[in-house]
């Protein structure tokens, strides 16, 4: 069964919510862990570390926030209460997040910075679980699916390229201390919560006719782990997302210590979503003939490409190569936007074709427990591979620490090899990904035959 198209306006509403989501990604990635070690001045291993926990932390509250986004009644609906409230503390964290503790004690800077980064993130996942499973409701479409996801993903790079070209001016232009990092908290809080808010108010649930049966929580999420479907989907993604990280993370360090320019890490990093931004919606048509896996394994080993000949090249041919690797990675990157997240709705009609159940939360509570996880393995490899190649963070008496040999090939690694490794591995495990278009038809068949099977039982019994 299938639904009306969706109008443009609810297109638009429904996407620009990861505009914000997408700003609050940028941040964490390419910002927060410099923010930790080189204003805080927590040392870059316990920086590591303390992201780590908060990932973990996300990662717990994900699956739980899935649940009971399944199970909410309301006026409102089911996903768009926690979005109301979630888009709320998202700003005031946002503004706790990047107020400066100023500490001496190590000790006490790590764990104030794992329990501001926990909530932090419970914050998030408010807004990010529900909104998610709010996409297999709104279609059932299959190329609808990815249109609708297409719409997001273009506000999703906005949202990346306002967070990779705004941080830095912001915390200029709030005096370049600890009250300009807070006016940058402040001010993107800002626009994630207005971003939501939008979605709040201008997406409709629509009404569901049949209730979703009460269901073990434990008991779900080790069943679609064990749905090779999800799984070959879940694996690829998890991987993709711990390589990217662990570039974002690293980047500006590399500008900053390889080429001596941050401000050329504000000119690479557009070129990189700009490049994303123009090749989404190509992406969406080449997909209606090859496939969503087929696309997403090729742009990824694009991605790859890219990232290996930076590490070899990069640091000898200067910025202008870079700028030209960014734009090619951006070609790759832009798969990693729209193809994961058109997979799960097709993953959730699967599941419903054979337990007749719909659990939508379920399947967007895992998917991000485990992709959050391998967010938290990224952020935490980065602090430990600065730590361990010798990185010197800046202090009051060496404020522009010069970095070893061994440091800036840590720097270096960290933009090439290792997260090149995470992207190919991914590329292997969603080579067994079944879904196809046709697997697809047969699985909206089964699950129209059932439908109308129980109106008729419905309408028989009413007589």
């Amino acid at each position: 069964m299938k639904h009306a198209s969706l109008s443009t306006g609810v297109k638009v509403g429904f996407g620009i919510c990861d505009l914000g989501g997408n700003l609050f990604f940028t941040i964490m990635g390419f910002y927060l862990l410099f923010f930790l070690t080189d204003v805080v001045g927590l040392r870059a291993g316990l920086a590591g570390t303390a992201l780590m926990i908060g990932k973990f932390w996300d990662a717990v509250t994900d699956p739980a926030v899935g649940y009971l986004s399944d199970r909410t009644k309301s006026r409102w609906g089911r996903r768009r209460p926690y979005i109301f409230v979630g888009s709320l503390t998202l700003f005031l964290s946002m503004i706790w997040m990047f107020t400066p503790l100023r500490a001496d004690n190590q000790l006490t800077l790590f764990i104030y910075v794992a329990i501001v980064y926990c909530v932090l993130n419970t914050t998030y996942t408010l807004v990010n679980i529900p909104y998610g499973a709010l996409t297999p409701e709104l279609t059932a479409d299959f190329d609808e699916r990815t249109t609708l996801n297409g719409y997001r993903m273009v506000f999703a790079v906005v949202g990346t390229f306002i967070g990779a070209a705004g941080v830095l001016p912001l915390v200029q232009a709030g005096g370049g201390s600890d009250a300009g990092w807070t006016l940058m908290g402040g001010v993107m809080g800002g626009i994630m919560m207005a971003t939501a808010l939008v979605t709040f108010f201008v997406v409709r649930e629509p009404v569901l006719t049949r209730v979703p049966e009460r269901i073990n929580v434990v008991k779900s999420y080790l069943q679609v782990l064990r749905m090779k479907p999800f799984l070959t989907a879940l694996i690829p993604w998890s991987l993709h997302i711990t390589g990217i990280n662990i570039i974002q993370a690293g980047l500006l360090y590399y500008f900053g210590n390889i080429y001596g320019d941050e401000g050329g890490f504000q000119i690479a990093l557009p070129i990189l979503l700009l490049s994303s931004i123009i090749f989404i919606p190509i992406w969406v048509k080449i997909s209606e003939r090859l496939g969503k896996k087929r696309c997403y394994n090729i742009g990824m080993l694009i991605f790859a490409a890219s990232v290996i000949a930076f590490f070899f090249f990069g640091h000898i041919l200067g910025m202008r190569f870079a700028f030209v690797v960014m734009f090619v990675a951006g070609i790759g990157f832009a798969t990693q936007y729209v193809m994961p997240f058109a997979m799960v709705p097709d993953v959730v009609e699967y599941d419903y074709a054979e337990t007749g159940n719909r659990r939508e939360g379920v399947f967007y509570g895992m998917w991000t427990f485990v992709s959050k996880s391998g967010q938290a393995l990224g952020i935490a490899l980065t602090g430990w591979v600065l730590a361990a190649f010798g990185y010197q963070e800046p202090t009051a008496a060496i404020p522009q620490p010069v970095q070893t040999d061994l440091a800036r090939l840590g720097i270096r690694m960290l933009t090439g090899p290792i997260p090149a490794l995470f992207f190919i591995a991914g590329v292997i495990v969603l080579s067994f990904y079944p879904i196809t278009r046709a697997r697809y038809d047969e699985i909206m068949e089964i699950i129209r035959r059932r439908e109308a099977e129980q109106d008729a039982t419905k309408g028989g019994s009413d007589v």
